[in-house]
C-alpha cells in the first residue's frame, strides 16, 4: 500500500513539473511575441508604398514630380525631367518631423552608374544638403567609374560617412545594379553606425576631436555648418539617376 502510494505521488509530482515548464514556456514566448510587437510599434513608417504623406522638396512646399510610387517602391523617375532640369538637386525630405537620436533603415537600388545619399540632421537653408548634413552614401560602386572614366575615393562609395569615415571593405557585400539592398544607421551621440546587406561597415563617435580633424581637413572645411545639427530631417539625394526606394522607417532611440 505504502509503495503504491507513493508511486502515486512521484507519478503527480512529474506531470505538476511537466505543467509547470509547459506553463513557464507559454508564459516565456507570450513576453517574448508581446516584446516584439511593443518593439514593432516603435517603428514610424516613413515610406510603406502606399503614400508620399510627409514628403516634399527641400526648401519647397510639394513633393517634385520626378519622385512617384510605382509597384509600391519609391522612385525617382528621370523620364519627367526636362533637359533644363537635368542637373541634380531634386532632393527630398520627410518633413513631418525632425529627428535626434534614431536607428534608421530602408531599402533601395540603383541602375549602373548611379548615385544617391542618404542624409539626416538636416535643416533648410541656403545651403546644400550635403554642406550641413551627414550622409550615408549610395552609389555603384562596380560600374561608376567606368561608366563616368573618373576615380573614385574610398569616401565616395556606398557605405562611406560621405567624406569623413570610410566603410571595412572587408565587411561590404557589393551588390550589382539593379539588386536590392538593405541598410541601416544608428545614431547616438556616443556612436554611429553604418550597415549594409546585415553587416556593419563603420563607426565612429560624433563631434569628438577625431570627428573635428577630419572635418576640419576634408571636403568640409570650408562649410562650419557641416554636422553642427543635433537634429533634423531626413532626406533623400538627387543625383539625376533613377532611384527605388521601398520600407523606409525609423525608431526614435
Amino acid at each position: 500500500m505504502k509503495k503504491s502510494l507513493l508511486i502515486s505521488l512521484a507519478l503527480l509530482a512529474l506531470v505538476a513539473c511537466k505543467t509547470d515548464k509547459k506553463t513557464e514556456k507559454t508564459v516565456t514566448e507570450s513576453a517574448e511575441t508581446k516584446n516584439e510587437v511593443t518593439d514593432e510599434n516603435k517603428w514610424i513608417s516613413l515610406f510603406d508604398g502606399t503614400s508620399t504623406e510627409g514628403w516634399r522638396a527641400y526648401n519647397g512646399d510639394d513633393l517634385p514630380p520626378q519622385w512617384v510610387i510605382k509597384n509600391g517602391e519609391l522612385t525617382f523617375d528621370t523620364e519627367k525631367r526636362t533637359e533644363e532640369e537635368r542637373k541634380g538637386g531634386k532632393d527630398i525630405i520627410y518633413a513631418a518631423e525632425e529627428f535626434d537620436n534614431f536607428e534608421l533603415r530602408w531599402e533601395w537600388k540603383l541602375p549602373e552608374g548611379g548615385n544617391s545619399g542618404m542624409l539626416y540632421h538636416l535643416k533648410e537653408g541656403d545651403w546644400g544638403p550635403p554642406e550641413v548634413s551627414p550622409e550615408y552614401q549610395m552609389l555603384d560602386d562596380l560600374k561608376w567609374e567606368e561608366i563616368n572614366n573618373a576615380k573614385l575615393e574610398p569616401w565616395q562609395k556606398t557605405g562611406a560617412d560621405y567624406a569623413m569615415y570610410l566603410p571595412d571593405e572587408s565587411q561590404k557585400i557589393v551588390k550589382p545594379a539593379m539588386k536590392w539592398n538593405t541598410s541601416r544607421i544608428i545614431f547616438t551621440p556616443e556612436k554611429v553606425e553604418h550597415w549594409l546587406n546585415g553587416k556593419k561597415l563603420l563607426e565612429f563617435e560624433p563631434w569628438t576631436e577625431d570627428w573635428e580633424k577630419r572635418k576640419n581637413e576634408g571636403k568640409w572645411k570650408d562649410f562650419p555648418k557641416y554636422g553642427t545639427f543635433k537634429s533634423g530631417y531626413i532626406a533623400i539625394q538627387d543625383h539625376d539617376s533613377p532611384l527605388w526606394f521601398r520600407n523606409i522607417k525609423i525608431k526614435k532611440l
